[in-house]
């Protein structure tokens, strides 16, 4: 899993995957239409023998094609503003795309879900910076940073990549995701619902002025917002990382325990629902 960030150096090294989404196809109960007929059923029989004109059946067919390919069109294609027909895809997290801006201190903030072919640049350059790959360990070829989001993209729902539009300007990287269903769980004493948030921020003029801080608040609350049946926002960041630990802090976050996981030992930062208005 990879790191939660409140600055780009305040990342620690990712320790599992998403796992991949097999769906289970659609049960279709067989209909038995020679049960219960006898002789004298030539009627019904006839019914169910009955043919629509091939003529029929091939504008039908013309029609269905026609609104099938609009609907599965690629993203972008025939359109000024790819973002406008990106993929609303199912999660587990209450439809993130759906979400919204929500207005910070900083100015508005979007959290718009990664679409690879147009935010893999931009991305792949934030993992590039010594400063993130140090923690992120996805520098290096392109292809490092495409396999991690293609595997949360391909996954179950439980993670949502975004970018994270400030002002309608990239600068940051999100990951929201079910940390009740994540690795994570085996952790911590997990709840029902509640749900993780990793941050990179990618701009190095972003760094270093409480703007982590204040972004992590804005999108804790956006959670419980649009998540009603989450309790909590937890984090965990590497416990070595003090400038990310006092960002969730300064967020409404508390100090929960230290956590030994996988690939470092982890401050597990909470923010409640109950106490969302006192911290």
């Amino acid at each position: 899993m990879p790191p939660t960030d409140a600055s780009a150096n305040a990342g620690t090294a990712p320790f599992t995957e998403i796992g991949i989404v097999t769906s289970p196809g659609t049960r279709v109960s067989p209909i038995d239409t020679t049960a219960g007929k006898g002789a004298g059923d030539a009627d019904c029989e006839d019914t169910l023998d009955l043919r629509l004109p091939d003529e029929f059946i091939a504008l039908f067919a013309e029609n269905a094609d026609a609104d099938g390919g609009r609907s599965r069109s690629p993203a972008g294609a025939g359109t000024a503003d790819p973002t406008s027909s990106l993929p609303t895809t199912e999660d587990l997290l209450d439809r993130v795309a759906d979400w919204g801006p929500i207005s910070t201190p900083a100015g508005v903030l979007h959290l718009v879900p990664v679409w690879v072919e147009r935010d893999l640049p931009i991305i792949d350059r934030w993992m590039n910076d010594p400063a993130v790959a140090a923690f992120w360990e996805l520098g290096g070829p392109e292809n490092a940073a495409e396999e991690h989001l293609r595997s949360q993209l391909t996954g179950d729902g439980r993670s949502v990549p975004c970018l994270g539009m400030l002002e309608g300007t990239p600068m940051s990287y999100w990951e929201i995701y079910r940390a009740d269903l994540d690795p994570l769980a085996r952790h911590y004493p997990a709840r029902p619902h509640d749900t993780g948030v990793h941050l990179l921020i990618g701009a190095v003029g972003d760094r270093g002025r409480g703007l982590g801080g204040t972004l992590l608040r804005a999108v804790a609350d956006l959670v419980l917002d649009r998540r009603p049946a989450c309790a909590r926002v937890v984090a965990e960041p590497d416990i070595r990382n003090t400038p990310s630990v006092a960002a969730f802090l300064s967020a409404g976050f508390r100090f929960s325990a230290e956590v030994e996981l996988p690939a470092k030992r982890a401050a597990l930062m909470v923010r409640d629902r109950s106490l969302r208005h006192l911290l």
